[in-house]
C-alpha cells in the first residue's frame, strides 16, 4: 500500500561558475525574479569567505532591499521586508549551539510561516530546520572564481533551478 512507503523525493542538480562578483549578482537577479522564491527555504553552504553573505546581499538587493544589509552572525537572524511585502529571514547558524535558543527565538514559527528563508551554516541547526528547497554550495577557487553547486530537494527547488540546468 502506498501509505506504507515514504514519498519519492526527486532531486536535481546544477553546477555554475561565478568568475566575478558580477556573475554572483547576475545569478541573484535571475533567482529573485522566480515566483517560487517567495516562500522558499534556501540553504547556503561553503567555507568562511566563500561568498555566502555576499550572495545573500546581492539577492536581497535584487528583491528591493535598500540600506545596510548586515550579516546575522551574532544575531542569528536578520529579518527584512521587500517593497512588495515579502518577508525575508536571513539566518546565520555559525555560532548557533543552544537548542533552547531555537524555541526561545521563535525560529520554528518563522520556518512554518510564509516568506523567504535563507540560512548560512545550516548544518549547525540540523534536526531543527526543515528540508531546504534549494541548497547552494559555494566553493572559492584559487583564481578568485567560485564553483557553485545547486541542489534542489523539492518541487519548489526544481522550479528555482529551471533555467540554470543545461
Amino acid at each position: 500500500m502506498a501509505a506504507d512507503h515514504l514519498p519519492i523525493v526527486e532531486t536535481q542538480d546544477a553546477v555554475r561558475v561565478w568568475h566575478s562578483e558580477e556573475d554572483t549578482a547576475a545569478f541573484a537577479q535571475t533567482l529573485a525574479h522566480k515566483p517560487a522564491l517567495r516562500d522558499a527555504f534556501v540553504e547556503l553552504h561553503g567555507d568562511l569567505g566563500a561568498g555566502k553573505t555576499t550572495f545573500v546581499r546581492h539577492l536581497l538587493r535584487a528583491l528591493g532591499i535598500s540600506g545596510r544589509i548586515k550579516s546575522p552572525t551574532y544575531a542569528v537572524v536578520e529579518p527584512h521586508e521587500a517593497p512588495d511585502g515579502l518577508a525575508i529571514y536571513h539566518f546565520d547558524f555559525y555560532r548557533f549551539s543552544d537548542p533552547q535558543e531555537w524555541e526561545d527565538a521563535g525560529f520554528r514559527d518563522i520556518f512554518a510561516g510564509p516568506g523567504l528563508k535563507l540560512a548560512e551554516w545550516p548544518g549547525n541547526a540540523a534536526g531543527r530546520i526543515p528540508l531546504a528547497d534549494l541548497a547552494i554550495k559555494i566553493e572559492a577557487m584559487t583564481d578568485q572564481s567560485r564553483t557553485v553547486h545547486l541542489h534542489a530537494n523539492t518541487a519548489r527547488g526544481r522550479q528555482l533551478l529551471m533555467g540554470f540546468i543545461e
